[in-house]
């Protein structure tokens, strides 16, 4: 076992090295039992983390259950339209108080003594507990241990540690960058679980990065074109680009579903990638978004939550009309899901130090692993943590990348 102290700034010299001089993360990073405990305390229990969609619970009665870090939350939303979190754990003797996603009837009951919870989390049922009053008892003292719960359009975040910055400033300015598409009206048109066999952080950084491109997704390539990429960041703990223009040239998968109305010049010709830290990332195309949510199950092991979403100016959808938009996601997925597998398998049997990074295409991961390291070392996300500037206007800040020639409304001027 790997007993680096990660807490330590001098674990991380090559992650915080500037990127022209910067390498990957140690193995461990992905591989060690040791590194995941400490990563779900201290990135997963302290962060901002995705855990579904503003849609499943658009509406009250509605209780979803997640895990966040090594916790288990309730979600739910309440008759006051608010959404609110709590600590799965009754306040009578600590038993979990839902296992699975369900229907609740205005109240939130406890399996074992069936003390209730008004979705406000405040206590409202002891049954039989009075037949021996107890004087030093009041059932305002004992509500349902809150969890910070926001929703941005179309994710739904929660946040265990009440030091940790709002959400609106973890997500820096992408709320103004992506606000010409009006997320916050697009809808769930279907939804897919997978189990893959790699760590949560290479299937981010896969997503991140187009260096692989042209050898992994030979179809993809042909509507994402290599020389069509471009930065997309700005201040915010996410890391992004932009493909511009969405090309149909040779394939017109991405390009069969009607566009959504009112876009603007630039989101009508593009498609953003976008990987908020820790574990949400997703691909806007002009007519429907791809959306994967990442939960960290091992070191070796993650669930990801595939969902895809449509515009409100988009009529109902079919099946069979979904089909060739699912089919070729699904199809780029399952060779970033074999590559991400292999690497897996690399690290954990090769355990070799991390090469250097390509300054031109991973400069995202740069960014990423800073993040990570600022997580991993800080006593408080409140003043240890360094929310990354966006990318300037110079041509050098985009590391070869150039300029857009088509950029988003917020990079204009």
């Amino acid at each position: 076992m790997d007993m680096t102290d990660w807490t330590n700034e001098a674990a991380w010299t090559g992650t915080r090295a500037p990127l022209r001089e910067s390498t990957g993360l140690n193995p461990s990073a992905y591989v060690d039992e040791r590194f995941f405990a400490m990563e779900q305390e201290l990135v997963f229990e302290r962060a901002w983390v995705i855990v579904g969609t503003a849609p499943e619970v658009a509406a009250p009665g509605r209780l979803l259950v997640r895990s966040v870090g090594q916790k288990s939350i309730l979600i739910t939303r309440g008759t006051d339209g608010e959404v609110r979190g709590f600590l799965n754990t009754c306040r009578h003797r600590g038993t979990e108080l839902a296992d699975r996603d369900c229907d609740i009837a205005g109240t939130i009951r406890c399996p074992y003594h069936r003390w209730g919870y008004a979705v406000d989390g405040t206590l409202i049922a002891t049954p039989f507990f009075d037949e021996v009053p107890r004087d030093d008892f009041d059932k305002a003292d004992y509500p349902l241990h809150q969890v910070r719960v926001e929703t941005w359009g179309p994710l739904l975040f929660a946040c265990l540690d009440s030091e940790t910055p709002p959400l609106l400033d973890w997500l820096g300015d992408l709320p103004d960058r992506m606000a010409g598409y009006g997320f916050e009206e697009w809808r769930v048109q279907e939804e897919t679980v997978l189990e893959i066999g790699a760590n949560w952080k290479l299937i981010s950084e896969n997503f991140q990065e187009y260096y692989h491109l042209t050898w992994v997704h030979p179809e993809l390539a042909k509507v994402s074109r290599v020389k069509d990429h471009y930065r997309y960041q700005g201040p915010g703990m996410y890391v992004g680009q932009t493909t511009t223009p969405v090309s149909g040239d040779d394939r017109d998968d991405w390009l069969v579903l009607p566009a959504a109305a009112g876009l603007d010049e630039s989101d009508a010709a593009s498609g953003r990638h976008v990987a908020v830290y820790p574990n949400v990332i997703f691909s806007v195309l002009p007519n429907h978004v791809f959306v994967m949510r990442l939960d960290p199950i091992a070191p070796g092991l993650t669930r990801e939550t595939c969902t895809f979403l449509l515009p409100p100016s988009t009529p109902d959808v079919s099946d069979d009309d979904m089909k060739t938009t699912r089919d070729f996601w699904f199809d780029v997925n399952n060779e970033d899901i074999d590559i991400c597998e292999r690497s897996q398998r690399g690290l954990t049997h090769g355990r070799i130090a991390a090469g250097p990074l390509a300054p031109r295409f991973e400069e995202p991961l740069h960014r990423f692993h800073n993040m990570l390291a600022d997580c991993m070392t800080a006593d408080s996300l409140a003043t240890g943590l360094t929310i990354p500037a966006g990318d300037d206007g110079a041509e050098e800040s985009h590391l070869g990348t150039g300029i857009n020639p088509n950029p988003p409304a917020i990079e204009q001027v």
